[in-house]
């Protein structure tokens, strides 16, 4: 990729990931291209489709799930606060995007959405904590890993459409975490 090219496509996707924080992952991709500085067919040439777009913006946000997951497992206290601590972890990944906590959840499971991939990326992080606890003999046996990231995930987005801060949060996500231990 040329320079001048790579430097258009670094500027949409950073552009893109603020008003999307701003306006939620349907704003305009005209007003992307506009904030930009670049015309719409230099976006379009970047980026055929919205999903495109998407996948560009959530691959630093993989990086990021992989170093909290690694973090969380660093954790040496009791089990319950180290669940507590992922679930507040993976609800703050999910929701730095408006609307972002439904829109990943929703294709938690979904073979035919565009961000599959990335929501595999959380969801193997969950399992990564659910095995530990597992190990532990701190789980329920019938606990799945699309259970829990759909639990939290309804957390996550029932907070963002309310704008719930975390003290409104945590409560939630204790009944939760204590639902899933023995």
């Amino acid at each position: 990729m040329r320079a001048d090219a790579r430097r258009n496509y670094d500027r949409i996707v950073e552009v893109a990931r603020e008003v999307f924080r701003e306006q939620g992952y349907d704003a305009s991709l005209d007003e992307v291209a506009k904030r930009a500085g670049v015309g719409p067919g230099t976006l379009y040439r970047h980026f055929p489709k919205r999903e495109n777009l998407m996948d560009a913006i959530l691959q630093s946000w993989v990086d990021k799930v992989t170093e909290s997951v690694d973090k969380t497992l660093a954790f040496e206290g009791e089990d319950r606060d180290l669940l507590l601590n992922w679930f507040e972890e993976y609800v703050r990944l999910i929701s730095q995007h408006k609307g972002g906590p439904a829109k990943i959840t929703s294709a938690m499971g979904d073979p035919e959405s565009p961000i599959m991939t990335k929501c595999q990326v959380l969801a193997q992080a969950n399992t990564r904590v659910i095995d530990r606890l597992r190990d532990d003999g701190a789980l329920r046996e019938d606990v799945e890993t699309i259970q829990v990231c759909r639990l939290v995930g309804g957390i996550a987005a029932v907070a963002d459409q309310g704008a719930l801060d975390s003290t409104a949060v945590r409560p939630m996500l204790e009944v939760v975490a204590d639902g899933l231990l023995k």
